[in-house]
């Protein structure tokens, strides 16, 4: 058996890391967040492990990291993934992160023999608890195949998108665009539902099997609006930061989309507004409070 690493024990790489411990596999974690760590450690999981000593003791690292910078640091900074490891490591990033930054890493790893696959996953908190996650990997193919059994322990749908390396990502943040523009329909119905004095309940049950239907709806809906409860599960601030990465990807590809651009505005209005830590669902609050106190 394999072990593994696991840098990142927030709210999408604690449920993971647990998942492989609860899979029988041996798994270092790292935090610089010491509860996260403890929490993992009472899991089963190995804490204690710098950075620059876990490629020497695990075979395959993973990283679920917050932001590019972080990423960057990760694998490139001194002591990092890609300096302390040997050829025949095999790193997996899940991050969600500028385009560019996977092209870079794979460069630094190919030249030290070491296998890269960029792997943002979709599905929330929920799919990394129940395992049942999207994969979206580009990479190599061996490199791939090799991660796959892994792989297949933490999501249910594994996708091999192509061997380059940013595809996995670009299909990430396309799919997140799609993900802004819902969230932001799902807030804007349901303020004038509410002004139209309807029962958002009711509503909900018609729509459910209409065309109106969608995940983004349920989940919003169901999980957060309906208990006016906004606890993250993703964040208003990290879907605003993949909607410039699509943005910056559009604009590489000489690419105009004015209605991303609008939405991308919105977005980040509402975290100028203080509802970034909240989750993406809390934009239902600011346009129906924008409608509130325009009366």
């Amino acid at each position: 058996m394999q072990k593994i690493g696991f840098i990142g024990l927030g709210n999408m790489g604690l449920p993971m890391s647990k998942n492989l411990v609860d899979s029988n596999y041996s798994v270092c974690g790292f935090d610089l967040n010491k509860a996260a760590e403890a929490q993992f450690e009472q899991a089963g999981g190995i804490i204690g492990i710098p950075v620059a000593q876990m490629p020497g003791m695990c075979n395959v690292i993973f990283t679920s990291l917050p932001s590019s910078d972080a990423v960057k640091e990760i694998y490139l900074g001194q002591d990092g993934l890609v300096e302390s490891s040997q050829p025949g490591m095999l790193l997996i990033d899940t991050s969600t992160v500028a385009p560019e930054i996977n092209h870079t890493i794979e460069e630094a790893a190919v030249s030290k023999g070491i296998d890269f696959l960029a792997a943002p996953v979709s599905g929330g908190v929920i799919g990394a608890v129940n395992r049942t996650l999207t994969f979206m990997v580009g990479g190599r193919k061996t490199a791939f195949e090799r991660s796959l059994p892994i792989l297949n322990v933490l999501g249910a749908n594994v996708f091999h998108v192509s061997e380059q390396i940013d595809s996995g990502t670009a299909t990430k943040l396309i799919n997140n665009l799609l993900i802004g523009f819902y969230t932001a329909g799902v807030a804007e119905a349901l303020t004038l539902a509410k002004q139209s004095n309807l029962d958002l309940e009711k509503l909900f049950d018609m729509l459910n099997v209409s065309y109106g239907q969608s995940r983004i709806y349920e989940r919003n809906y169901k999980s957060f609006i309906a208990n006016d409860d906004y606890a993250p599960g993703f964040s208003l601030k990290l879907l605003r930061k993949d909607l410039g990465f699509a943005l910056g990807l559009a604009e590489k590809q000489q690419l105009d989309l004015p209605i991303s651009k609008m939405l991308f505005a919105l977005y980040e209005e509402a975290e100028k507004s203080g509802f970034g830590e909240k989750d993406m669902s809390v934009l239902y609050q600011k346009i129906s409070g924008q409608t509130n106190a325009a009366q």
